[in-house]
Formats: structure tokens, sequence, C-alpha cells
């Protein structure tokens, strides 16, 4: 796929802004510089094996023991998890649900924890998937990201901008594909003339840009309201659905502009089409979106 690449590359965008905005000045200073000179990587770790959006419900545990953390439990799908020399870890410190949760920086370099690959993929090859497991892993207090049970709004906060960076990627994907179809359905030959000689090409070709602008659109009213101070999760998430269904609308009707060609591995439009589905779940299905922004109305 085409994604891979710049998810691995630029996975410190999720993992390390708790950090930025959230940890002691101590954290700062120890995670930030190599992170950011390249040196060194860190990953976000929210979903587990037994569930994913439901983030309220997650079951790792960080249990106090004087000025430590012990840490049992497992991530999973996570990216960039094999490279990481940190993790910013939502963990269970509390109770059930939302008010339990806390975020804890966990180093990959402390006993107890190991990791294994996942790469039978759809898409994103070149990104590095893993998951994390913590077995007595102990962690020191000061590695808190927070406050200890308010992690769940710090996992909030950083879902917008994760999903803001989506969007944006997503739109320029199907951007992509819309070129391929218009320089192919400029050069191709059918039934004696060109395939943009074609009305139903041409139709497609316009909703394709039609859809790519309204996504466009929406991308630059969630940064200016985000901007200006007033983000709203619940339009930040129907911007993620927005761009999920647009790029792949795109992929699909570019690949039935290409044909067969489009269907061969290698092309642009077949690398994409092998990214959509991750981009309409990672970060949040598109099910948990709708739904989330229907909560914004009390319902």
């Amino acid at each position: 796929g085409v994604g891979g690449i710049a998810a691995s590359l630029m996975v410190h965008g999720i993992g390390l802004p708790p950090v930025i905005n959230w940890g002691s000045q101590a954290l700062k200073e120890m995670v930030a510089p190599p992170v950011l000179a390249g040196q060194k990587h860190i990953a976000l770790g929210i979903t587990e094996p037994g569930g994913g959006s439901d983030v309220a419900q997650l079951a790792t545990t960080a249990v106090r023991d004087g000025d430590h953390f012990v840490v049992n439990g497992s991530k999973t799908y996570i990216t960039g998890g094999m490279r990481a020399n940190w993790v910013s870890t939502a963990v269970r410190t509390g109770g059930a649900g939302a008010g339990g949760v806390s975020m804890l920086l966990i180093p990959t370099d402390a006993e107890g924890f190991s990791r294994t690959q996942l790469d039978k993929k759809q898409g994103w090859w070149a990104s590095d998937t893993a998951t994390l497991y913590f077995d007595n892993v102990r962690v020191p207090v000061s590695n808190l990201i927070g406050e200890e049970n308010r992690g769940f709004l710090v996992i909030m906060t950083n879902f917008n901008a994760e999903r803001m960076a989506m969007a944006a990627g997503m739109e320029a994907l199907g951007r992509v594909c819309l070129e391929e179809a218009v320089a192919w359905a400029r050069e191709r030959k059918t039934f004696g003339k060109r395939l943009a000689d074609h009305q139903v090409i041409r139709h497609k070709i316009a909703q394709m840009k039609q859809k790519l602008n309204a996504t466009q659109a929406y991308i630059r009213i969630c940064y200016e309201s985000i901007e200006a101070g007033n983000a709203n999760p619940g339009d930040i998430a129907l911007l993620k659905v927005q761009a999920s269904e647009t790029m792949e609308f795109c992929a699909r009707e570019a690949m039935q502009i290409l044909g067969g060609i489009g269907y061969m591995r290698g092309n642009r439009v077949e690398r994409i089409y092998r990214e959509v589905r991750v981009n309409a779940i990672g970060g949040g299905s598109e099910e948990i979106m709708r739904d989330l922004a229907a909560r914004q109305y009390g319902l």
C-alpha cells in the first residue's frame, strides 16, 4: 500500500502529543528531544485484543506498588510497536469505565515487556504493526501522563488530532485516484473514441471531484474551529467518516475507469484501494464516529 510509510514514519504524531500536552516537564525533556531528532521512537497503545473503539472498557491494569505501577495486559494493532522505545499506554488504574483510565509512558526495555509482529495485513505493508505484552512490568509513578484516573480526557483529545490528520491523508489519496482516472480517461480508446468522450465516465470523474471538494471544505471548517479554540469532537468524527467514504468512492470509481489495469498490483489506484479499510477502521470506526457525533446532541 501507499500509507504504510507515512504511518510508520509519523507515528510519533500520535504517540508524542500526550507527553507534550499532559506529561511532566521531566517526561518531556526525556522523550521529546530524541524522538523529534529521529533517534528514538514512540508509539500509542490503546487498542486491546478484547476491544478497540470502546476505550472506556480497556482491561490492561496498572496497580500501584510504592513508587511504581505494576502493569499487566496486552495491546494489539499498535502502529510502530516493533520499533518503539516508549509507548504512551492506556491502562486501568481505578474502577470500571472511563473514570478509571490513566495514561502511562512505558519504556519497551522494561523487564516483563515483550512484543510480536503482525505482518499479514491487507495494506500498510511498510508500516510495522505489533501486539504488545505486559507481564508484571514495573513503571515509575512519575511516568504518568496527566493525572491518575484522568486519562480518558487525554485519549479523547489526542483522537481529535489523529482523526484530523487521517482525514487530510484520505482526501489526498482520493485526489491521487482522481488524477489517475482523468489521465487514463484521456488516453484510453474504446469503441473508437476516448474513455473521456463517454458521458458515464465524465460523470464518474465529476462525482469524484464533487466529493473531494466537499471533504476539503469540511477539513477547513474543522481546522478553523480548532485554531479558534472551539474544537468540536462530533464534527471531527464526522469528518473522518466523510473522508473515508470519499476515499473509498474515489478508489472504486478510479478502478472502474482503469478497468483491468487498475486491478493489477503495483499501480497507484490498486495500492490506495488496499488502504481503504484501515483508514475506515483505524482511529475510530465509521459506526463509532457517527454515534459519537449524534451524542453531541445529548441523544
